[in-house]
């Protein structure tokens, strides 16, 4: 970690940049969020949902989940047990691991994935896709993807 003294200060252009990418991520995560309030989910939810209708069987292990969606052992818990109680997910043990547990994609939670997915799509893409040109999302994919490798190097995931 680099000293007070050996600080290297942000230049304006990186601090205009870097300021406004924490902003287009607040305020998208907030629009999304938004969007999706009417059908009773949050972006947590839904990218549970995403995950559990992506995965084979429509379930993955709850400590998977966890880290494919960056939320701790706890909180996921927490997270799938409202989402039980929405009738939206069901745990089920782990028969080679007895103190492992699935999330399960409910036929419910199906459903409402279909339902909900073209809205959350067409918000996506009135609120970030449409307003580039795919030049410059291709390049915003250039720019974002070496980051994206390094922090998942720095949580020992591929």
């Amino acid at each position: 970690m680099e000293t007070e003294t050996a600080t290297r200060w942000l230049t304006d252009a990186e601090q205009c940049a870097w300021r406004t990418h924490l902003e287009v991520n607040r305020l998208l995560t907030y629009q999304l969020e938004r969007d999706l309030q009417p059908f009773g989910l949050t972006m947590n939810d839904y990218e549970i949902l995403v995950n559990l209708s992506e995965s084979e069987g429509l379930r993955m292990r709850m400590s998977d989940l966890a880290s494919a969606t960056l939320q701790s052992k706890s909180r996921l818990s927490h997270q799938i047990t409202r989402m039980e109680n929405a009738d939206l997910v069901r745990r089920e043990n782990c028969e080679s691991d007895r103190r492992g547990l699935y999330a399960v994609l409910t036929e419910h939670g199906m459903e409402t994935m279909k339902k909900v997915a073209p809205y959350h799509v067409a918000s996506v893409r009135r609120h970030f896709i449409d307003l580039l040109s795919p030049e410059a999302l291709e390049d915003l994919h250039k720019s974002l993807r070496p980051i994206a490798e390094h922090l998942r190097g720095q949580r020992g995931k591929p």
